[in-house]
């Protein structure tokens, strides 16, 4: 397993490929809170429930201060049929060589029907605006993840 990122440390910056192939970076996101997500692969059962989740509960973080990006290895061109196919509304990056997920401690060692495989683990970190960050959350499960992380930031 990779190391995880530690509540108050600096998050390490980044500049990925969003699903129409513009570049997009976290330094972008400066004075606003980011919820950075790390997702498995568009379009299965899983993550569309997350995004699905993700895009529903938008408006509320938004209003709470948060913007969403969610971060998978799947390259541009998937991630723009998943964004037009279930009309997600907040970025997905493409780290198709997943070193994002490596610094971010979202890639590693998990089970699969069984199986230990080497992988993406679902994650979540929440920065503030300067970059900061203030939540990590390591293994979560898809299903009620995007209503438990509302309630554990008062949104």
């Amino acid at each position: 397993m990779t190391q995880k990122l530690l509540v108050g440390t600096q998050a390490p910056d980044f500049a990925l490929l969003d699903a129409d192939g513009t570049k997009v970076s976290l330094s972008d996101y400066r004075g606003r809170n980011v919820i950075v997500y790390f997702y498995p692969k568009a379009a299965t059962p899983g993550c569309t429930t997350e995004a699905c989740d993700f895009r529903d509960n938008l408006a509320s973080l938004q209003g709470k201060g948060y913007d969403v990006i969610g971060i998978s290895p799947d390259g541009p061109e998937d991630l723009a049929k998943f964004t037009g196919e279930f009309a997600l509304t907040f970025p997905l990056l493409s780290d198709e060589d997943h070193s994002v997920a490596l610094a971010y401690g979202a890639w590693g060692e998990k089970l699969v029907d069984g199986e230990i495989v080497e992988g993406l683990v679902r994650s979540t970190v929440v920065l503030d605006g300067e970059g900061t960050v203030k939540l990590t959350q390591y293994q979560v499960s898809a299903q009620g993840h995007v209503q438990a992380l509302k309630e554990e930031l008062g949104v």
